[in-house]
């Protein structure tokens, strides 16, 4: 018993040694775009997509562990493998639409930073300047170690969002049934709420920052099944923070026939009358951690591929004179993606529309080279995929790239406000 008690000690010791880049990643998934397509979902069809919460949980643990099992056995980041493998052509595709996606994305997450104070009464001429330089020196005068503890204390704060659902009283039994029983309907407004469910849930950046993760935290083949447990973990919780939003908004908005939102903000203020000040500020408190969380990481994951795809040294915990490059390329997005919001009338639904169709032309491609790369044996050795994971893998990836290339057609023809 005393030995088997050691045993469990160890592993949960070696699994907190390990956990945070899956954590951390399948979480910042849950930005601001993503929290404004998880709150329509709810409010235009109340609880008749949680039943994709389980397909979605799968198909984001598949895509990323294969990432980090690249990560652990090679030790190098996937921009890397993708210039070894596949030559520099290849690497500046990745490397031009990572940049275009990364920089629309990180311009979104400070609109996100702006719509969640301006609910407090701070002007985004505040808030705006002052996360931007708050996501600047944490990243660049920290250490990879102590970024992270920050990044999993944010991933933390994501109760908020459990919070403001127990605070909306939803039908518990309604909200259960729906999850395990699929209510489907073939009319085109519940089909475009799920594309764009689907469509935000598998993110191409992800792969790049899950997989540099690994690498800069020096995980090792003897440390894959922590890696692989820090994953699972990620995408469980991931997924749980995107059902209690679908549940909160549809327990307040959708039951109370206000299903016309255009962002998380008009979630949040449109709370506040019908569950209550606490559960609007606990859903404009989420959208805040969010958008700051993933402002943080969503640059650092461009200046990975960038600087992994040209050779450059890359990782936080370089000195900022060791690794200019790097450095330089995070505060340029980070200078210029708050800079954009700033400006009177700035053009955000261009730029988002621009970070679909980016996103839609890169995932494809990104989840081609992932599984070329993990089912070479002279690269993975025996932690190549199986043959019912390479079933999963394939049918998820045609999946997404499918769902994915439909949200970018829709997001450029559909008339607007059908989206």
């Amino acid at each position: 018993m005393r030995r088997q008690g050691r045993h469990w000690r160890r592993s949960i010791a070696l699994f907190l040694a390990v956990v945070g880049p899956g954590l951390i990643t399948s979480n910042v998934d849950n930005d601001a775009g993503g929290i404004t397509v998880y709150s329509v979902t709810g409010a235009q069809l109340g609880y008749a997509l949680l039943w994709t919460m389980i397909p979605l949980t799968i198909a984001l643990y598949v895509s990323e562990e294969m990432c980090a099992r690249m990560g652990v056995v090679t030790g190098k980041g996937l921009s890397d493998l993708i210039r070894e493998e596949f030559g520099f052509r290849s690497t500046f595709f990745v490397m031009l639409a990572g940049l275009a996606v990364d920089f629309s994305n990180t311009v979104a997450e400070f609109a996100g930073v702006a719509a969640s104070m301006e609910i407090f009464g701070i002007s985004k001429y505040i808030s705006v300047p002052i996360a931007a330089i708050v996501v600047w020196v944490l990243v660049v005068r920290g250490t990879y170690r102590q970024v992270e503890k920050i990044f999993l204390v944010a991933c933390v704060f994501y109760v908020s969002y459990v919070g403001s659902a127990f605070l909306a009283k939803p039908d518990w039994l309604l909200a259960a049934k729906q999850t395990f029983v699929p209510e489907i309907h073939m009319n085109t407004a519940y089909l475009l709420v799920l594309t764009g469910l689907i469509g935000t849930s598998v993110a191409p950046w992800q792969f790049f920052y899950l997989q540099a993760g690994y690498v800069e935290k020096k995980v090792g083949p003897k440390q894959y099944k922590h890696a692989r447990m820090d994953v699972l973990v990620g995408s469980i919780t991931c997924m749980a923070v995107v059902f209690f939003i679908i549940i909160c908004t549809a327990a307040t908005l959708n039951a109370s026939g206000h299903t016309q939102i255009n962002d998380a903000a008009d979630a949040a203020k449109a709370l506040v009358p019908l569950a209550g000040k606490w559960a609007g500020g606990l859903f404009a408190f989420g959208l805040l951690n969010a958008s700051l969380f993933s402002a943080s990481v969503l640059p650092l994951s461009t200046a990975h591929v960038i600087c992994e795809g040209l050779g450059f040294e890359a990782g936080i915990d370089h000195k900022l004179s060791d690794a200019k490059m790097f450095y330089s390329l995070y505060t340029a997005l980070i200078v210029a993606g708050a800079g954009v919001i700033l400006i009177p009338k700035a053009p955000l639904l261009k730029i988002l529309v621009l970070s679909q169709v980016a996103n839609g032309i890169w995932l494809p491609f990104v989840m081609v080279l992932i599984l070329l790369l993990v089912n070479r044996k002279d690269l993975m050795g025996e932690h190549v995929n199986g043959k019912f994971f390479n079933i999963v893998a394939w049918v998820i990836s045609i999946a997404l790239i499918v769902v994915t290339a439909a949200l970018a057609y829709v997001t450029i023809f559909a008339p607007s406000g059908g989206g």
